[in-house]
């Protein structure tokens, strides 16, 4: 005998293998973010990035914390620098001039979107950066691996370009 099985159950059969298929195997197409987490993924702190009341060791000060006590201790912890009055574009530009009068600086690449000189002096290579400040724009430099930087070649370049300048 010869069992038939209505056409209709075959269809609603079908589609609920089907659907329970799809459903289960929404976890098989799942990438592993497990990479991404917040928990593995390392916190990244820019170089020159002080928080007020805290000196460059990382150790809170004893007492109350002035404003300018914040000030210095965030100029001695992210380079030698200075201070120009102008707004960063201007100050680029002048420093971008200024440059060009120092004798044995090799300009690589410049970035005046980024604010930054990528240049040799003295046999040493580093970064001059012009940033934004509230009262103007600072100057600094950079070593490549973007940390201030503690050649004597940068302490001169920053002096000759402060005096060309008149940084403060």
């Amino acid at each position: 005998m010869r069992s038939t099985v209505p056409m209709s159950r075959a269809a609603i059969a079908g589609v609920l293998l089907v659907g329970l298929v799809a459903m289960s195997g929404c976890s098989w197409m799942r990438k592993d973010n497990s990479l991404y987490t917040a928990q593995t993924r390392p916190l990244e702190v820019p170089p020159d990035l002080v928080l007020a009341g805290e000196s460059a060791t990382g150790a809170a000060p004893a007492g109350p914390v002035t404003a300018s006590e914040t000030v210095s201790s965030a100029r001695s912890a992210s380079s030698a620098g200075f201070s120009m009055s102008e707004d960063r574009d201007t100050a680029f530009d002048r420093i971008d001039k200024a440059l060009a009068a120092v004798g044995g600086v090799t300009i690589e690449n410049r970035a005046k979107t980024l604010g930054v000189f990528d240049l040799s002096y003295q046999g040493a290579n580093f970064l001059v950066r012009v940033n934004s400040a509230a009262a103007g724009s600072t100057v600094s430099t950079l070593n490549p691996r973007a940390t201030p930087a503690s050649e004597a070649s940068a302490a001169q370049l920053l002096a000759a370009l402060k005096t060309a300048v008149g940084g403060q």
